[in-house]
């Protein structure tokens, strides 16, 4: 900001920005060195002098929830107005692709829910995604604030706004969200380089992205070496080649195609090995009615890629395997009768799919044509399977550096964080690096010991093919750990993921849980904000007696009886365990075991069937007493 001699103020202090009650907030800026500046802001006035770069900074007390307001920012014969000012609570979304999925994500659950949302009193404002690896960023390269309205809704964050949401139905004080995650980012990427050089397995790499070289050179020939793939790729793909006449052509014969049973994993066919493209092709009859009407193809997940068509013409593609296919339909393009739907999937390293336990079918007028069933299919072609890509946002560091650290100034009321997926391949230091975060993050923002309201894994393991060491359930009891750390709260949300989905769509479920937490740490209420959570055992004879805390009205079973208790004696070979309640406490035992020393419960990837409750209705966190 320094050379120019006009008023300038950080991204955040903008129209339509939220300013956090009750704290000390801090505006900054600069204008013009060795001069005064003139802050006016509800009713009262604030003036501070610029040093000899023209910084300044003013400091306004803590203020009551409220607003629309202005503010205005003068020196000299200059002024700006920042206009539509709110006061209320700010929180920053941390984490990896969980908190940053959109409403628009979710909209198979949601969409009628938020379809006409607008609601004024929440805001948000997304940091640009940046990483540094040289050092912490002075201040943001960009960024705005909007308001939760039919138009901008799809673009929020779900996790942030059905938190929001609740907070704001209660209490009506405005919410902001400052929105800072990046998909697939493990808890390396935003801690700072001196906190993580104690951890000595990210040294070599802290130094190595520092070398401008180093990082351009991979990203160049990466770059050059995934277009050369997709150029072969479609150069290669006998479906593409017009002479023969491609395969999406809504009159190609495919007479002699072989044919599939969809949606199911390409594991156990000739398809397995594949990587390249293979072509799918159904007839689909449509009635009369439909003729010529708007409608949403809905096609489950697809691994890896895929580009899909409806009577030869192109409605929608996705470059990877993770977003739910939901590709609109334009008018006049569904005919009375036969239409045809092809798809060509795109497989760059995993085993192709059609994701099983996922919707299939094509929506008109809220009726549903089913597109599952037998399709045909034939191969484009086959290649090398494409490297992965190194992707440098998720290197020590950087986005620390690239986009905390440039909101040290603006006062907060607390964190949102949604991660751990991508560190579930080393869970072993989770619990200390997540620690560093919150460490970290509370001494950056100089806020005190925010609240730092965080979301334990959800259940997952694509094909219920349960691995012999669950990275999941490692993770989870890391998580479960880390709530030894001072105002820090933990939604449990086992019970509301998709075992074949690694971003499940039930986020309301989970703003809420986390809202909970805010209710009962940042309002006082009284409530129980969470499921039981284990606290200490006792051992019985040949039983163990499990003691927790958030007990609330008392322990219940969700079904017949407690299952995924497990119990080990002191050789450590766990065995399916009988369990009952008794009180606050969970009594579990094993015929075959005598003298039993630990207990583990829904100790796996995907612990859909754990279901002990409390009364309120929230889960208990996965656990193990193992000292680990």
């Amino acid at each position: 900001m320094a050379g120019n001699y006009e008023i300038k103020l950080p991204y955040l202090i903008s129209d339509g920005m939220v300013l956090q009650r009750d704290k000390l907030v801090k505006i900054w800026g600069e204008a013009v060195p060795d001069s005064f500046i003139t802050l006016t802001f509800c009713n009262q006035q604030f003036t501070a002098a610029t040093d000899k770069s023209g910084k300044w900074e003013i400091f306004l007390p803590g203020m009551q929830p409220g607003g629309p307001y202005d503010m205005v920012v003068e020196c000299g014969m200059q002024k700006k107005i920042i206009h539509d000012v709110l006061i209320g609570e700010v929180w920053v979304l941390g984490g990896q692709s969980n908190m940053q999925i959109p409403i628009s994500r979710t909209l198979d659950l949601f969409e009628e829910e938020v379809k006409n949302t607008d609601c004024p009193g929440i805001r948000k404002f997304s940091v640009p995604e940046v990483y540094n690896f040289h050092g912490p960023q002075e201040e943001l390269s960009g960024g705005s604030w909007i308001c939760a309205n039919p138009q901008s809704i799809y673009e929020f964050s779900a996790v942030g706004f059905f938190f929001a949401k609740k907070l704001y139905d209660q209490y009506r004080i405005p919410i902001g969200l400052i929105h800072t995650a990046i998909g697939g980012t493990p808890a390396e990427a935003w801690i700072s380089e001196n906190s993580l050089r104690r951890f000595g397995r990210f040294r070599e790499m802290l130094t190595l992205c520092k070398e401008d070289s180093y990082v351009n050179g991979i990203k160049e020939a990466e770059e050059k070496r995934n277009q050369k793939w997709y150029k072969d790729l479609n150069a290669n793909d006998a479906g593409l080649q017009e002479e023969k006449g491609c395969w999406y052509k809504e009159g190609y014969d495919d007479t002699d195609w072989k044919e599939i049973a969809l949606p199911e994993s390409f594991r156990g066919t000739e398809l397995e090995k594949i990587k390249g493209s293979v072509w799918f092709r159904k007839e689909i009859m449509v009635p009369e009615r439909f003729a010529g009407a708007k409608g949403k193809l809905v096609l489950g997940t697809i691994i890896d890629g895929d580009e899909t068509y409806l009577n030869g013409v192109l409605i929608g593609n996705t470059g990877y395997l993770y977003p739910p296919r939901r590709y609109e339909i334009p008018e006049k393009l569904l005919k009375p009768g036969k239409n045809v739907l092809t798809v060509r999937v795109i497989m760059t390293q995993n085993i192709g799919a059609f994701v099983t336990d996922m919707p299939y079918f094509i929506k008109v007028n809220g009726e549903k044509i089913s597109i599952s069933g037998t399709w045909k299919y034939r191969i484009g072609t086959s290649t090398e399977a494409l490297p992965p890509t190194t992707f440098f946002q998720y290197k020590p560091a950087g986005v620390y550096n690239g986009m905390i650290y440039p909101l040290r100034h603006y006062a907060i009321q607390g964190v949102l964080w949604y991660q751990g997926e991508s560190n579930t391949g080393q869970p072993e230091d989770y619990c200390e690096l997540f620690k560093t975060v919150i460490s970290d993050w509370r001494s950056v923002f100089s806020c005190g010991e925010f609240p730092f309201l965080y979301v334990q894994l959800a259940n997952y393991c694509p094909w219920r093919m349960e691995p012999e060491h669950s990275g999941w359930a490692r993770l989870r009891e890391e998580q479960r750990r880390a709530l030894s750390v001072t105002n820090t709260g933990m939604a449990v949300i086992h019970d509301v993921g998709e075992y074949n989905d690694l971003h499940p769509q039930d986020k309301k479920t989970v703003g809420e849980r986390l809202a909970l937490w805010a209710r009962k740490l940042v309002h006082g209420e009284d409530l129980e904000c969470s499921g039981p959570i284990y606290d200490y055992m006792e051992a019985e004879g040949d039983k163990i007696r499990l003691h927790f805390t958030h007990t609330g009205s008392g322990l219940k079973v969700e079904g017949n009886e407690l299952e995924t208790f497990e119990i080990c004696g002191k050789e450590g070979n766990y065995q399916n365990a009988e369990a009952y309640i008794d009180g606050d406490t969970v009594v579990v035992f094993c015929e075959g075991i005598k003298n039993p020393v630990n207990v583990r419960y829904g100790w796996s990837d995907n612990p859909e069937k754990a279901n002990l409750y409390n009364l309120e209705g929230l889960p208990a966190s996965t656990f193990t007493t193992e000292s680990l």
